[in-house]
């Protein structure tokens, strides 16, 4: 078999879907061609599946002409209302036209796909390939257990460097990286990628189909002046000293926000990646842009900062219930994902089955990569504050009260260990204070959808699943030492007490 000179990131498989027959690969044509009978991504890395879910949404909105900015409101919902009446997905024609405007090819010498050829001449020495690779050691970090390292670095199939490329483009680290010289500068320092640290929350269908029209956020601003492309529609290579271009809604705000350069290097054929030169796309201050798909934290400060909520691998995805279902309004610190706002336009079968994708990426805002993680919630839509504004906002009573008895047991259960250990204070929790931390929040999810059916005071009962909590972890050294007892006695007790504040407003 002559082995391939080519892959293309439209007609190469290297996209893992689920659908009625089981799991299989396909490209970005066989993706938007077949989403009607794919019933979603089969990503095992659950931030290329939401960088994939990105641009998939984006070619979505250009084939149907989603992307129209002179549409008014009612026009683009009726539209997309009657593409997801029907049955058999996406205009054939119109996908293959439109695949067939742009070089998907990632190895083209000139424009290959999503990365910068300039690279080879601008860059002394490739970054690596391991690198490139997230969960590899590589440069000073040390190597443990792992396989790989500098002197052998393994070669990698193109299907997965293509996952890892869109990783770096999206969520990317800051600092430190292989030196670039475009024009009079020369930097060998990137900012984070756009997304760094977040986690995504995604409209998911029944299919594929529904759920890449349900994704598509709606244009609210007046105009745009703007021609908007996506990087590969791009005409020519952009400039990395020139001052970056609006965020045009909705394929650079989608597609067009990395902060990092990548140029991949092929092996023998076009099957493997051997190396990859790693770096900066430009050094120009970020835009001021948030992504619809992330919960929002609104600020206080002047002027007030919006900041996406970040991912947090030890959070359950019930936590940030109350934060999808509220409308946004001037009473809550949290703004749900801007894509939320167009949901309840859509047809009714398509609105009650709606769940929600989750896709996280726990990283601090440098280099440390925690642990991504993915879940997927029930059909939630039914509970809006737009549909049920009584159970949108019991929900956002229980997950207050929630939050705030975690809050109240770390405190009480740190007391409790100083006045048994006579201990100074430390900025460190104790041993008690994580246990019992940890066996809350395993028993507050079912108190939660129970609470969520009855009219019991949320605080009350989630005071009774902190004493347990407390009271089990803390059972060995209530035995042995009366101290030990007597303080935990006592941080139960006010356990059930409201704190001053809570108490201040519930007086007249």
């Amino acid at each position: 078999m002559t082995p391939p000179d080519r892959f293309s990131a439209a007609d190469d498989p290297w996209i893992d879907v689920r659908d009625q027959h089981g799991y299989h690969r396909t490209g970005l044509r066989g993706l938007i061609l077949d989403a009607h009978t794919i019933e979603d991504l089969a990503v095992a890395a659950a931030p290329a599946a939401s960088a994939i879910l990105r641009i998939a949404t984006v070619l979505a909105a250009r084939i149907t002409g989603l992307d129209d900015p002179e549409l008014n409101a009612d026009t683009w919902n009726r539209h997309r209302s009657e593409l997801l009446g029907r049955t058999d997905g996406f205009d054939t024609d119109a996908v293959n036209t439109y695949f067939a405007k742009y070089s998907f090819d990632v190895f083209d010498p000139l424009r290959p796909w999503m990365q910068d050829p300039r690279l080879r001449e601008q860059c002394a020495i490739p970054s690596g390939i391991n690198t490139l690779v997230f969960g590899r050691p590589a440069g000073n970090n040390l190597a443990w257990l792992s396989p790989h390292h500098d002197q052998a670095a393994m070669p990698l199939p193109t299907g997965e460097a293509l996952q890892h490329l869109l990783i770096h483009h999206y969520y990317g680290a800051s600092g430190g990286c292989t030196s670039r010289t475009a024009g009079t500068l020369t930097c060998p320092r990137a900012a984070a990628g756009p997304l760094r640290g977040t986690v995504s929350f995604h409209p998911l269908g029944r299919t594929l189909y529904e759920t890449l029209l349900a994704g598509i956020p709606k244009f609210t601003a007046d105009e745009q002046s703007e021609p908007d492309h996506c990087p590969w529609e791009e005409p020519q290579l952009p400039d990395p000293q020139a001052p970056l271009p609006p965020a045009t809604w909705p394929g650079r705000r989608l597609t067009g926000m990395n902060r990092h350069s990548v140029l991949l290097v092929p092996g023998d054929d076009a099957s493997t990646v051997t190396n990859a030169y790693l770096t900066w796309s430009t050094q120009q201050p970020r835009l001021a842009v948030t992504d619809p798909y992330l919960v929002v934290r609104t600020g206080t400060g002047r002027p007030p900062q919006a900041r996406p909520r970040r991912a947090d691998a030890d959070r359950a995805w019930w936590r940030e219930l109350d934060s999808l279902v509220l409308a946004p309004d001037e009473q809550h610190a949290t703004r749900r994902p801007e894509v939320f706002d167009t949901l309840n336009d859509l047809p009714p079968p398509v609105r009650k089955s709606l769940r929600v994708r989750v896709h996280g990426f726990d990283q601090d805002t440098k280099t440390i990569q925690r642990r991504w993680y993915t879940a997927i919630t029930p059909p939630l839509l039914a509970w809006s504050q737009e549909h049920d504004p009584a159970r949108a906002n019991r929900i956002s009573e229980c997950c207050t009260a929630a939050e705030s008895t975690a809050s109240r047991l770390t405190f009480l259960t740190n007391q409790a260990w100083k006045d048994t250990c006579h201990a100074a204070p430390s900025s460190k929790d104790p041993s008690w204070t994580a246990t019992a931390r940890s066996l809350y929040w395993q028993q507050a999810e079912a108190a939660f959808w129970h609470l969520l059916d009855t009219d019991t005071p949320a605080r009350i009962t989630f005071a009774d699943t902190a004493a347990r909590a407390l009271r089990t972890a803390t059972a060995s050294a209530r035995f042995r030492h009366r101290a030990a007892a007597r303080a935990i006695a006592t941080a139960v007790d006010a356990l059930y007490t409201p704190p001053p504040a809570a108490r201040a407003r519930q007086d007249p």
